[in-house]
């Protein structure tokens, strides 16, 4: 029987890491439309609701919206215009989407550097988001994202540029 290669390995630890976050997607998906509806039904049946709800499905929203975009990031699904290199050639093309994705991954690390201030900043201020949940620890999620997001950018530059490399004689 033969070792596994580290490529074999490395693959493997990245197959793990999509399911669980798409797990986490889901969960958060399903708490999320699971909370909503209690509060609806408490507030039409009962005439009274949870007080904390609202605040924490806001935040569970923001927290679907930053995995779900890792998640797009992961497949190439991100928003994207490509309405001008429908007319290059496969060379410029590449030289295009390497630009794109270098200037992405650019912004991305530019929002994770300042949505860690501000989680900083919440994290000084000592403010609470419901209950005893401080606000800085609901907010981590922005710069965990953009930095996940930056460092997928990187990679897909990095593939890019070998493509580009491997392609040039």
């Amino acid at each position: 029987m033969t070792e596994p290669t580290a490529s074999s390995r490395l693959m493997w630890m990245l197959q793990i890491t999509h399911r669980v976050e798409d797990m986490i997607i889901a969960v958060l998906l399903t708490a999320t439309m699971g909370l909503a509806l209690y509060q609806i039904v408490l507030r039409n049946v009962m005439g009274t609701g949870i007080v904390w709800g609202d605040i924490l499905i806001r935040l569970m929203v923001l927290w679907l919206g930053m995995a779900g975009a890792m998640a797009a990031t992961r497949q190439k699904k991100h928003i994207s215009v490509d309405l001008v290199t429908r007319f290059l050639s496969p060379g410029w093309r590449l030289v295009s989407e390497g630009l794109t994705t270098f200037f992405a991954g650019s912004v991305c690390f530019t929002a994770f550097y300042f949505c860690l201030q501000f989680v900083k900043s919440e994290y000084e201020a000592g403010g609470l988001a419901f209950g005893q949940v401080p606000y800085w620890v609901c907010a981590s999620i922005l710069p965990l994202a953009f930095l996940i997001i930056a460092l997928r950018y990187v990679i897909q530059f990095a593939l890019i540029l070998a493509r580009r490399l491997k392609a040039t004689p």
